[in-house]
């Protein structure tokens, strides 16, 4: 490695992840490859949906859209009324894909056991991320291709965990499509692919924010307990969300990730806190945070999110190299390079959720797997790592990150095991240890 320079070492590690990155129809040769594990068109793949909320319901949507022969057969959750309302929703548009009687409804924590054991080819993860780990580890052992939600766990030893998965996973040969969905956006593709080509040089700076409105709240009812009242609204509480930094910021930090040529920071200092939603009923999570990451050839991440209404929103990444700027924004849906070589995106614009989802089916008939397994559980783990620094207060090194024996899921799901509202407690940086 000491004879290439950072920059083609970047390329170098990166021509597999790159060859992910593009578009099926710019690949002719991965097109041409047909493995002997390839399925008949004629075989109907039999799909299974594990958590039936808002992205659970669309990317059963866009899997029965993306092949011919599928059929969804099995769905779970904690809660029936979600299973009637994704039912109603998918029937409206796949009646003749809807195959899913009585008896494979299923309810309750262990759900996703009896969707994974009924017989069924791919499984959707779209469960609070809290269950991630369990849950693709089950389905890993079952044989089963899989779509999965992003981010993949809350806290290191679910990492862990799921990075064993992904190395099962491989073995096996499965297919693992992350809920990383911006990676299967074409103008971010064709972006990201100049940059790690060399397109504005090495990387010096990575300023990325995720700075929106409000999340979604649902009102107290009367007859929900204190345990379905933070289940329905699992945003709220860091052992099943992680987090926003975690369960939605983490896409910008994705960003930062895929710039960097998915090479992990060596560590992470920041802070964050309770601004507007200081309420005991918004759970024990922040509202902004703001950190600062250090790679080990010198270049630094700077992230920044917030959930707090009427404020400026931005998204979007901006990468500074030694050639020159790059830029990836959602909020303008902007993707440019300023540098040596000026270049703007002008191609083919796409359904990202969709192409997510057209990919896997379309490895999985081919018998070439997908498998987005490592740099989904290493950029989780990096805004873990960026949660870790502003709870505590304290710099935080990768190693202490991956290694951290915090757990702070239930070792086993049920309605007894939910976490009481006194023991809940917001984090206090230069307080709360780290773990």
């Amino acid at each position: 490695m000491k004879k290439h320079n950072r920059r083609e070492f970047i390329k170098l590690t990166g021509i597999a992840v790159a060859g992910s990155m593009l578009p099926l129809t710019a690949c002719s040769t991965q097109e041409a490859l047909v493995s002997d594990r390839a399925i008949s068109p004629d075989v109907k793949l039999k799909v299974g949906l594990i958590g039936c909320g808002g992205r659970g319901t669309g990317a059963a949507n866009q899997a029965l859209n993306a092949d011919p022969n599928v059929e969804l057969v099995a769905v779970g959750d904690i809660f029936p009324d979600q299973i009637e309302n994704a039912l109603f929703v998918l029937n409206q548009r796949h009646t003749d894909k809807i195959n899913v009687p009585e008896e494979r409804r299923f309810v309750g924590f262990n759900a996703y056991k009896d969707v994974i054991n009924s017989g069924i080819d791919v499984v959707i993860h779209g469960a609070p991320p809290g269950f991630r780990p369990a849950h693709v580890e089950a389905s890993v052992d079952a044989g089963l291709h899989m779509f999965v939600e992003k981010p993949v766990a809350v806290d290191a030893p679910g990492v862990r965990r799921m990075l064993e998965a992904v190395r099962k996973a491989k073995e096996k040969d499965l297919s693992i499509v992350s809920g990383f969905c911006w990676r299967y956006h074409y103008p971010k593709r064709a972006t990201y692919q100049r940059i790690l080509d060399g397109a504005i040089g090495d990387i010096r700076t990575i300023y990325n924010t995720y700075n929106t409105g409000a999340a979604r709240f649902d009102q107290r009812r009367p007859e929900w307990s204190d345990e379905e009242f933070q289940m329905r609204n699992w945003i709220y509480y860091n052992w099943m969300s992680g987090d926003h930094i975690v369960e939605q910021a983490v896409h910008s930090i994705d960003f930062m990730q895929w710039a960097m040529g998915d090479q992990l920071p060596v560590s992470a200092m920041g802070t964050g806190g309770r601004q507007v939603r200081v309420e005991p009923e918004f759970g024990d999570i922040y509202d902004h945070f703001a950190i600062t990451y250090e790679y080990a050839n010198g270049a630094k991440g700077f992230h920044f999110s917030r959930q707090q209404p009427n404020c400026e929103n931005s998204y979007k990444a901006e990468i500074y190299g030694s050639d020159g700027v790059a830029i990836a924004s959602v909020s303008r849906n902007q993707h440019s390079i300023n540098g040596r070589r000026n270049w703007s995106y002008e191609g083919e614009e796409n359904n990202m959720y969709q192409t997510q989802h057209d990919e896997l089916f379309d490895a999985i008939r081919r018998g070439v797997p997908i498998n987005d397994g490592e740099y989904m559980s290493h950029s989780t783990l990096v805004a873990i790592m960026g949660r870790m620094a502003a709870y505590t207060g304290r710099r935080i090194s990768i190693e202490q990150a991956l290694n951290s024996e915090e757990k702070i899921v239930p070792d086993t799901h049920s309605w007894e095991t939910i976490p009481k509202f006194s023991d809940l407690k917001v984090p206090m940086p230069g307080i709360t240890p780290f773990v």
